[in-house]
């Protein structure tokens, strides 16, 4: 069976993490902002799949991240 990734917010693709618009221990509503990469030339926001608590930050601003490279572990 696949992971399950519901708790996690992946990097979609190599790139640079330009905001993390979220703290440890903030409740996220479904659709809100998680974080924005930038990856050739474009922003892309990531946003929380569904209602959730930040558990973890795994990336600051300004930090390269690999595809797949978990940004943000939720509760």
């Amino acid at each position: 069976a696949p992971a399950d990734t519901s708790r996690l917010v992946l990097s979609p693709m190599p790139g640079l993490v330009v905001s993390m618009d979220v703290a440890v221990g903030q409740t996220v509503r479904e659709g809100e902002v998680v974080c924005v990469l930038e990856a050739m030339k474009m922003q892309n926001i990531l946003r929380a799949e569904r209602d959730a608590v930040v558990k973890t930050i795994n990336a600051s601003p300004g930090d390269p991240v690999a595809a797949d490279q978990v940004l943000v572990e939720f509760q």
